[in-house]
């Protein structure tokens, strides 16, 4: 699949890191070092704009190594860039660790994960059919 992307980062484009990954990173574009104190959200942008085709979104997720080594994540995982957005990417970065960390200019914060999606239509009914699993919910099988 071809995507049409604007590219204004002195960055490369995304690109997989392996044959068989699904996600793509990101890097920051920045002028200087972003500091994220501990529990604070920071919009970092990407320099990135991209034209996604009807029935397509953007998945944006986090980096199991930042999260893993610093706490660094998503505030809104995955957050989704719609197929008519053509604004700059940004991601939302939060520090959920008891220490300050600092995003600088290329580092790799996010990936990318391509998807197709589907648009429902409503049907109203006045009762659905019954299962074996019913209305269980959080935690209903007992099991850890």
């Amino acid at each position: 699949m071809k995507i049409k992307i604007v590219n204004r980062s002195h960055h490369p484009l995304p690109r997989y890191a392996t044959a068989l990954s699904a996600g793509m990173d990101i890097r920051a574009n920045l002028t200087g070092p972003v500091e994220l104190k501990p529990l604070e959200r920071k919009l970092i942008p990407t320099g990135l704009y991209i034209a996604l085709p009807e029935g397509y979104e953007a998945q944006m997720r986090p980096r199991s190594g930042l999260a893993v080594k610093h706490g660094i994540t998503l505030l809104n995982t995955p957050g989704t860039i719609d197929a008519d957005y053509r604004g700059e990417i940004g991601v939302i970065l939060v520090n959920l660790s008891s220490e300050p960390f600092a995003v600088n200019d290329g580092e790799r914060i996010c990936q990318m994960v391509i998807a197709s999606h589907a648009k429902v239509e409503w049907q109203p009914e006045e009762l659905l059919e019954e299962t074996g699993r019913g209305a269980g919910g959080f935690g209903h099988t007992g099991k850890n």
